[in-house]
């Protein structure tokens, strides 16, 4: 799996990007309103308190629109490959742009439960997901260690 760039980690988007070494998908939350959002900021978007940091979700989430890409964006990238637009169960009004793994892509279908899989390269864990039957575990993978 190819990732041409990798995100910045700030002190706002740390627990999101790191927080697969955990196998914990961390999402911001508002101290004061309570809202969920992504992505993280110092101040709360509905009530634009600073009381605001992350928090563990389950990792759980539904497909809500995908796209299959067969088109080899660089020389070693694999395709097809599914990317998603999913809705984290428990964080209401997330929604993450992320890679499908562990799926044929002709499976896949709006409304698909999927679960959270970090795929760690160099010092980030990129949130990726796979259908929950398919899942083993929210644990991290090595770079080599994904299709």
């Amino acid at each position: 799996m190819s990732f041409q760039a990798l995100p910045e980690v700030t002190d706002d988007t740390a627990a999101f990007w790191e927080g697969g070494v955990d196998g914990e998908l961390q999402i911001h939350r508002c101290h004061r309103c309570a809202i969920w959002f992504h992505p993280p900021a110092p101040v709360c978007p509905e009530c634009l308190s600073r009381e605001v940091g992350p928090a563990t979700t389950s990792g759980r989430a539904v497909v809500q629109a995908f796209t299959v890409n067969f088109q080899p964006w660089a020389p070693d990238m694999q395709v097809p490959f599914v990317l998603a637009v999913v809705s984290v169960d428990d964080a209401p009004g997330v929604q993450l742009t992320t890679r499908l793994i562990d799926v044929d892509p002709v499976s896949v279908s709006v409304g698909l439960p999927v679960e959270v899989s970090f795929l760690h390269v160099e010092d980030v864990y990129l949130p990726l997901f796979r259908p929950v039957s398919a899942a083993s575990g929210n644990g991290a993978v090595s770079e080599e260690g994904t299709s």
